[in-house]
């Protein structure tokens, strides 16, 4: 267990993905997910208010609903830090402060909580003053409705100026950063806001961790893609460079007589700042195959090598 930024909240090194459930899961098979996951020590989980407004017939926070029932039956709800989001919800979107503050009530209702452990702003919204925003979170921290700040998505620049208004105004300050980060996406999160990162103790929580199951390595040809409704997702990955990566992947693994997911999230938990990266998983197996990872540390020269063959895939 390891604490997010300057928070109090003690997370296992992994957080169980919550964009499938509504999804690809249906109500009965995510809770088996969630049972695994905590069974296992787990207790970290994301989602968002817009999980899974993308599927026909859906209207937004299936997955906080699916969420809240099941901690709602277990009665763990004070044992589970939960991470959720807010801007992309089809009847809440931006970051207006009328709008955080809706969104927020509304995300609470249908997570069956009276707060929230971590509140990210999902996507910057240049359309509202940041002091608008910051404001907003803060309130909702004053509050009591909302434990603590993140920013998924922002820019560098974004994130520092985040902070500097928080600073001017005794606001809450953001205690973690939830970027596009893995093995094969590499760039802007270590230029440009790794730094920042470091600058300001922030902990980091990354989404794709696994390329959307492309560092799983059941996608190598453009055929595979068709195995899966987020195969998609993968195709800019099937490339000379990407698929080298796969192959260094697959021999540490077979050396390890492990798999190559454990071996594309280690690498991620070997990064600075890195606290939990976001991983889903359809079924309680699949799960077995991401919980390993927490216990799985690379060597030097396996974690260059990985280093080395990643940089050449371009930014």
């Amino acid at each position: 267990m390891t604490l997010i930024g300057n928070s109090d909240l003690d997370v296992f090194p992994l957080a169980l993905g919550g964009n499938v459930f509504g999804w690809t899961v249906d109500a009965a098979g995510s809770e088996a997910v969630l049972d695994a996951f905590t069974a296992a020590g787990g207790n970290f989980v994301d989602t968002s208010d817009s999980y899974s407004a993308w599927v026909p017939g859906n209207q937004g926070g299936e997955s906080e609903t699916i969420i809240g029932d099941w901690m709602a039956s277990r009665g763990n709800r004070d044992s589970i830090v939960v991470g959720t989001k807010v801007s992309q919800h089809p009847q809440f979107k931006g970051l207006r402060a009328a709008n955080v503050a809706a969104a927020a009530d509304a995300s609470l209702a249908r997570l069956k909580s009276d707060h929230i452990d971590l509140y990210y702003g999902h996507f910057d919204d240049a359309s509202v003053p940041l002091e608008e925003t910051a404001g907003a979170f803060n309130d909702l921290v004053v509050a009591g409705k909302v434990r603590w700040v993140g920013l998924s998505n922002y820019s560098a620049e974004r994130i520092t100026e985040w902070i500097g208004i928080a600073k001017a105004n005794g606001y809450a300050l953001p205690v973690a950063v939830q970027p596009h980060y893995n093995l094969v996406h590499r760039e802007p999160y270590e230029s440009e806001i790794a730094p920042v990162v470091k600058a300001n103790g922030l902990a980091v929580v990354p989404y794709f961790a696994l390329a959307a199951g492309f560092l799983t390595g059941k996608y190598r040809t453009k055929d595979d893609l068709a195995k899966s409704a987020r195969g998609g997702a993968s195709a800019a990955y099937l490339t000379e460079e990407g698929l080298a990566v796969i192959d260094a992947l697959q021999h540490m693994a077979e050396a390890r007589e492990t798999r190559i997911a454990e071996i594309a999230l280690a690498w991620l938990l070997s990064r600075p700042g890195v606290v939990a990266p976001i991983a889903s998983a359809r079924t309680p197996d699949q799960l077995d195959d991401l919980l390993s990872s927490t216990h799985l540390e690379l060597t030097g020269p396996e974690v260059e090598r990985l280093n080395q063959l990643s940089a050449r895939i371009p930014a």
